[in-house]
């Protein structure tokens, strides 16, 4: 697989650690957990869609772009990193925001990654739910051409052929990664919504010949809907690539009975995994891909999805941003805060007391 072949900019942080989760493994009773931490891409606070658009940038480059205009929910992180590098580029970016959730309270309408969108210079516009997204963005790019621009539309999430490749690349460096420590991955497992990161990791894998099964936490779509999704997009990524058809159907293999009542809404084995996380690892999960990810990790062990022997590698897509527009969907209370109640006069010359000689 040439990946050299296709324009990129690389502004990734690359390769992305790959790190053992002693303590969870040991609080879940096995098997031995790992992470790969491509939280720390390094653009606007790491994420996924960092891979992507390194590919995604360099053929907006390419076709002479100055212009980019992406969609995604309130608290996209696709839409953040997105709003990231085109500044760091130097490229008009435009964020097309769709209400999924319904939640109306200020943080999660204009903290977390809203911030960071409107902080890295991005216009944002905001939809209603069940808008047609594609269509809203043609016709704002028909908009902009009308006024001389040159607009570069990327789908949501980055997911397209030219996207995917980003994690096949992922797949690459994880499986040199494994060979370098002398480690058989037995499972892969991620959040899977747009369909892009398994899509590529997916034709990654099987065009090594690796033999490590990747298996996607859906976050948003059924069963049959999103494993559908990913292997037509593993196809054409395939396609894109010429190595013809590789990707079998069986292949894909999502899980997608942790959606809870639907995308981007909280569920309390999303708000224990990201605490459970926190506490263990000292790792920060996202209350929309990664923490229901996590969640569905967790009760697989526990149900004895994975062998106690084996090695699980848990690859983490980012959005610790989005943290920050739930605070109060996370649960937090005030018997988890250390009370420190100013001090008295009294108090004050009680301490300075027990130090005089």
């Amino acid at each position: 697989m040439r990946i050299s072949r296709f324009p990129r900019i690389r502004f990734a942080h690359l390769p992305t650690p790959l790190e053992p989760m002693k303590r969870l493994s040991e609080q879940l009773g096995g098997p031995r957990l790992w992470i790969k931490r491509d939280d720390c891409t390094g653009l606007s606070s790491g994420g996924n869609k960092t891979r992507k658009l390194e590919f995604l940038m360099a053929d907006a480059v390419a076709q002479k772009a100055d212009t980019v205009l992406t969609q995604g929910a309130t608290q996209s992180n696709h839409a953040r990193q997105t709003a990231a590098i085109a500044a760091k580029l130097g490229l008009v970016c435009h964020i097309l925001l769709e209400d999924r959730t319904g939640f109306s309270d200020p943080a999660y309408m204009m903290n977390g990654n809203v911030l960071l969108d409107r902080l890295h210079g991005a216009t944002v516009t905001r939809y209603p739910n069940d808008t047609d997204m594609a269509a809203a963005m043609e016709e704002l790019a028909t908009q902009l051409r009308d006024d001389g621009k040159r607009p570069y539309i990327i789908p949501g999430g980055g997911s397209n052929p030219i996207g995917a490749l980003g994690y096949v690349n992922a797949a690459m460096e994880l499986v040199a990664q494994a060979d370098d420590r002398g480690l058989v991955i037995d499972h892969l497992v991620h959040a899977t919504g747009s369909a892009g990161t398994q899509a590529g990791l997916v034709t990654g894998l099987v065009g090594l010949h690796s033999g490590i099964p990747v298996l996607g936490i859906g976050v948003r779509a059924p069963r049959e809907k999103q494993e559908s999704a990913v292997y037509n997009l593993a196809r054409g990524t395939a396609e894109h690539l010429d190595l013809g058809d590789i990707v079998g159907r069986e292949e894909v293999v999502a899980n997608c009975e942790y959606v809870g009542t639907g995308y981007g809404l909280p569920t309390d084995s999303m708000v224990e995994a990201v605490g459970l996380l926190a506490r263990t690892e000292g790792i920060l999960l996202d209350p929309v891909y990664s923490g229901k990810a996590m969640a569905g990790l967790i009760d697989l062990v526990h149900k004895g999805r994975f062998k106690k022997d084996s090695d699980v590698v848990f690859l983490h897509t980012g959005g610790s941003a989005g943290l920050f527009g739930y605070p109060q969907k996370l649960g937090l209370s005030e018997r988890n805060e250390l009370s420190l109640r100013p001090r008295t006069g009294i108090e004050r010359r009680e301490v300075n007391a027990e130090h005089t000689v």
